[in-house]
């Protein structure tokens, strides 16, 4: 090991989206920064293989087969050729190539310093560094091109997390792939089973029926997406199932055998079976810290990995932070990011950052579907009353002109004092409407503010208003 001890004031340990906005509000103030990371290209997980590339796949698939443009008069604009999964990952590869680049030139200017290779705990401040991008390691063991040692005044955790492998399925062989490996397919399956039916198998689904793909989810619930209000998780479930997606609720995969033909057959625990061309295995994802020694540093670990953290988003070490997937729920890129932003500011003394308890959550299946806030259910399990608002997309000028027919916004307000509490969306952009709930509700905003706003026409923000009027009148509010 090299005697070469290098001093940060903050050493991050992953390149993903929470460590590199680490770097970022760090280096902004001027303060010594040292990012780790296993890979050549930075961006963890959201860049490389998650988010970027499966939501780039998305709108691919959609401006290539036509689904948008058959509500339209009828025109069809589907697929007439075959076609591979790489040619519809050209434009995935210039989106994460502008990504790598515009996070580098980013983090030279800011003077941080990147570190390819992997990082082990010596001490509480201190991490050994045996460099070496991984897949120069895959493809030579003696690639490594030694260590070092950094030691941080305060160290951020924020390594991501991988997906779950369980046993029963042969992963390598054959066409068994879990949502880091999936977008490797050669073709587009003609039949596609997908395992889990939570955010990742729902997103992925949607993406390989829109690509022509014949698709079954399979899941040991009866719900989709249960954290959703129950009345959006049922109108998604229904938009999907008439898209042509097969939902085989209450049941598990007992056994996964590749044929000799090359498809894939899964034995289901209610004793049907199922044989399909290729199959995606979304069974959760587990926290990578097991690699880190932890316990060299004191690190307590909670079951999966997660690292249990403050409201500060401190570890039992006071010097040592966590952030992102290696946390736990949400595990989303935008709420990972302001985790971390809000660690740092607090590790360094530069003054506290309250992170909004309104954080968005945005699902990317077809149709989109997007949420903040309260549910029915919790408002229910509350006790707190409150009236409903909805708009239709179908009855809004651009709702027609999109022709976004199963569309909605559904808002809910307190009855007493109108006060906004939860807005819940389905349809096209859902995932950027949402915006208006969420600074409204920041703003503690109650149905006054979207009766008095001015929205242009024709948008989708005018159903705000739509919504809100509907709440009042149904419920006799003046």
């Amino acid at each position: 090991m090299t005697d070469e001890l290098k001093n940060y004031d903050l050493v991050v340990l992953g390149g993903g989206p929470a460590g590199i906005t680490a770097a970022t509000t760090a280096s902004d103030v001027g303060k010594s920064v040292a990012l780790v990371d296993s890979h050549l290209e930075i961006g963890g997980a959201g860049i490389n293989t998650g988010t970027v590339p499966s939501k780039t796949l998305r709108e691919t698939a959609l401006a290539f087969s036509g689904i948008k443009s058959r509500n339209l008069y009828g025109v069809d604009l589907s697929l007439r050729r075959e076609v591979t999964v790489a040619d519809f990952l050209r434009h995935e590869v210039q989106v994460k190539d502008a990504f790598h680049k515009s996070i580098t030139q980013r983090l030279n200017m800011l003077h941080a310093t990147v570190y390819h290779g992997s990082g082990v705990f010596v001490d509480a401040h201190t991490v050994r560094v045996s460099l070496g991008a991984a897949e120069d390691r895959e493809n030579d063991p003696s690639a490594a091109a030694g260590e070092v040692l950094l030691r941080g005044e305060k160290i951020l955790i924020a390594t991501g997390s991988a997906p779950v492998r369980p046993d029963l399925f042969p992963f390598g062989r054959g066409e068994v792939y879990d949502s880091d490996t999936v977008l490797r397919l050669d073709r587009i399956p003609k039949t596609l089973a997908v395992v889990g039916a939570g955010v990742v198998g729902a997103e992925y689904a949607c993406t390989f029926q829109a690509l022509g793909a014949m698709v079954h989810i399979i899941d040991g619930r009866n719900v989709l997406l249960p954290f959703l209000d129950s009345e959006v998780s049922r109108a998604l479930a229904g938009a999907l199932e008439r898209s042509g997606i097969v939902f085989h609720w209450n049941q598990k995969v007992e056994k996964c055998t590749v044929q000799e033909s090359g498809c894939v057959r899964l034995d289901l625990s209610s004793g049907a079976a199922l044989e399909v061309d290729a199959v995606l295995v979304a069974a959760g994802r587990k926290s990578n810290t097991t690699e880190l020694e932890l316990d060299k540093a004191g690190v307590k670990v909670a079951a999966r990995g997660l690292v249990p953290v403050n409201e500060h988003y401190q570890t039992n070490i006071e010097n040592i932070y966590a952030a992102g997937d290696v946390i736990g729920f949400p595990a989303l890129a935008s709420t990972s990011m302001e985790q971390s932003r809000r660690a740092v500011r607090h590790a360094l003394g530069l003054g506290e950052s309250a992170l909004s308890k309104f954080l968005p959550n945005g699902i990317y299946t077809i149709p989109e579907v997007s949420m903040v806030g309260e549910t029915e259910e919790s408002l229910k399990a509350k006790g707190i009353a409150y009236i409903v608002g909805w708009a239709n997309y179908r009855e809004s000028a651009r709702g027609r002109i999109i022709g976004d027919e199963d569309g909605f916004l559904k808002l809910l307000f307190r009855r007493e004092d109108q006060k906004l509490l939860g807005v819940h969306i389905m349809g096209e952009l859902a995932t950027d409407v949402v915006h208006i709930g969420v600074v409204a509700m920041m703003c503690n905003a109650s149905a006054d503010l979207f009766v008095d706003a001015c929205f242009n026409t024709p948008t989708l923000g005018m159903l705000y208003k739509t919504a809100t009027l509907n709440a009042l009148k149904s419920s006799n509010i003046e």
